[in-house]
C-alpha cells in the first residue's frame, strides 16, 4: 500500500492511507449532480450499470449505486483551526471579464485591476468552444468513474512521474507531539503534462477512457492560444510590451494539468476538497463544473465564494507572475470546499516557467517608489524550495523576498 505522495503542481501533498490503511467506502453519484447536458445521460447510465466513483485504492466489491454520501473517516477530519468555517464565508462579486470586447485598452485596464485587487477573475467569450469544454468535463468524469483496479495502475508516489493519480494531504504538528499528523483532502486528482502545439504528450496518457486523449489535445491547443492572449494583456497592464511576460517565462515552459474530482461529502464543515494554497506557477486557467460551488479565494483576510457561471473559465495568478510584476499582481490564496449533495469536477491548466528561466521582478517595474521585493532566482531553485515544504501551507515566494 502506498503511504504518501508529493504533489508537484499545487501547494499540497498526497496521502493514500485511510482508516486501517485504506479507504473502503464507495462514493455515490447523486441525482442532483450538475454536469454539462451532453454528459449527464452517459454518466448516469454508467453509474446505473455499476461503474460508480470509488477511490483509486478502494477494495470494495459492492458496486451498487448509493443514495447517500459516505461518512467522513478520522483521517479526513481536520483540526478545528484548519476547518473551513463555512458560516463566515462571504459572497462578494469576483470580476467577470468579457474577452469578446473590441476594446483592447479597456480589457488591459480591467484585467490589470483584477490581477492587482483579486488575483483571480472569470472570463466569458474566451474563444474556447462550448462543446469542447463540455466534452472535456465529460472526459474527466469518465476517467474518475473508472473501476478502482484500473485507476490503481496510475497511482504513484513519484512526484517526477509525468502521469499519475493521487490524493492530497496536509501535515499538522500538534502540541506535545513531535510527529506531525496527516489529514487527507476529500478529492482525487489526475496529473499529467500538456502542450499547446505538440500533441505527443497524449502518447503517455492512458488509453481508457478512450475519449480523454482526443479531447485533451484539442482542449490544450485552445488553452494555449488563450494563455498567450492573457499573458499579453497582463504584460500590457504593467505598462510593458505585450511579449515581455511570456519571454521572461522562457522558451520551454512547464505545462501541467490537474484534473480534480470532489465526491459528495457528508459534513463539508469538517474537511476540505483542496487545502489552502497559492499556485506555484505563473498562470492557471480552470474549467469547473457549472452551478456547483467549491472554489473560494482569500481577499482582505476573508474567504469569498467564486460563484461558477455557465460557459466561463476561471483565471488565477500564480507565484511567478507576482514575482515578475514586483508584487503588483497578486498570487491568490485559494481553497476548495466540498458539497454534501453534489459532486464537482474541474480541470486546471498550469503555465509555469522553463526550469532554467531566470525569474525576478522585471527591471522596468523597479524604481524608488517601488523597490525590488524579490531576489532573482532560477525556477529550478524555486522548485527545490517547493519540494522542501512538502505537506505544509507552502510559502515559497516569501522565501525569496528581500
Amino acid at each position: 500500500m502506498i503511504k504518501s505522495i508529493s504533489s508537484p503542481v499545487c501547494n499540497n501533498c498526497v496521502s493514500l492511507n485511510g482508516t486501517n490503511g485504506r479507504w473502503r467506502k464507495s462514493l455515490p453519484m447523486t441525482p442532483s449532480i450538475s454536469f454539462p447536458k451532453s454528459s449527464i445521460t452517459k454518466i448516469f447510465a454508467s453509474a446505473m450499470s455499476g461503474n460508480v466513483f470509488k477511490w483509486a485504492n478502494s477494495e470494495d466489491s459492492d458496486c451498487l449505486l448509493s443514495t447517500h454520501s459516505p461518512m467522513l473517516t478520522p483521517n479526513f477530519v481536520l483540526p478545528v483551526e484548519r476547518r473551513p468555517n463555512l458560516a463566515e464565508v462571504l459572497r462578494d462579486k469576483v470580476p467577470i471579464i468579457d474577452l469578446g470586447k473590441n476594446d483592447t485598452n479597456g480589457l488591459v485596464e480591467e484585467i490589470a485591476k483584477a490581477c492587482e485587487e483579486y488575483g483571480l477573475f472569470l472570463i466569458v467569450n474566451h474563444g474556447v468552444p462550448l462543446e469542447l469544454c463540455e466534452n472535456m468535463l465529460s472526459a474527466v468524469t469518465d476517467l474518475f468513474y473508472q473501476p478502482p483496479q484500473i485507476k490503481a495502475l496510475l497511482v504513484s508516489d513519484d512526484p517526477d512521474k509525468d502521469v499519475r493519480i493521487c490524493n492530497h494531504y496536509r501535515k499538522v504538528e500538534e502540541k506535545g507531539d513531535q510527529k506531525s499528523k496527516r489529514f487527507s483532502m476529500w478529492s482525487e486528482v489526475f496529473k499529467h503534462s500538456w502542450h499547446p502545439s505538440d500533441d505527443s504528450f497524449a502518447d503517455l496518457l492512458p488509453s481508457n477512457p478512450p475519449n480523454y486523449r482526443r479531447v485533451v489535445t484539442a482542449y490544450a491547443r485552445e488553452i494555449g492560444i488563450l494563455m498567450s492572449q492573457l499573458l499579453s494583456l497582463m504584460s500590457q497592464g504593467l505598462g510593458l510590451k505585450g511579449d515581455v511576460l511570456q519571454h521572461r517565462l522562457g522558451k520551454n515552459p512547464l505545462f501541467r494539468v490537474q484534473a480534480n474530482y470532489y465526491p459528495p461529502c457528508s459534513n463539508p464543515n469538517l474537511t476540505l476538497g483542496l487545502g489552502v494554497h497559492t499556485d506555484r506557477d505563473a498562470l492557471t486557467v480552470l474549467l469547473p463544473t457549472s452551478n456547483v460551488e467549491g472554489l473560494q479565494i482569500m481577499k482582505d483576510d476573508k474567504w469569498i465564494v467564486v460563484d461558477p457561471i455557465p460557459n466561463a473559465l476561471v483565471v488565477n495568478i500564480g507565484d511567478q507572475l507576482q514575482v515578475l510584476s514586483n508584487g503588483r499582481y497578486k498570487s491568490v490564496l485559494h481553497r476548495v470546499v466540498t458539497n454534501e449533495h453534489q459532486s464537482r469536477v474541474s480541470i486546471a491548466m498550469f503555465y509555469g516557467p522553463d526550469k532554467d528561466a531566470y525569474i525576478g521582478p522585471v527591471e522596468d517595474l523597479i524604481n524608488n517608489p517601488h523597490p525590488q521585493l524579490y531576489r532573482n532566482y532560477f525556477f529550478r531553485e524555486f522548485l527545490e524550495v517547493y519540494r522542501n515544504q512538502e505537506g505544509k501551507n507552502r510559502k515559497i515566494k516569501e522565501y525569496f523576498e528581500i
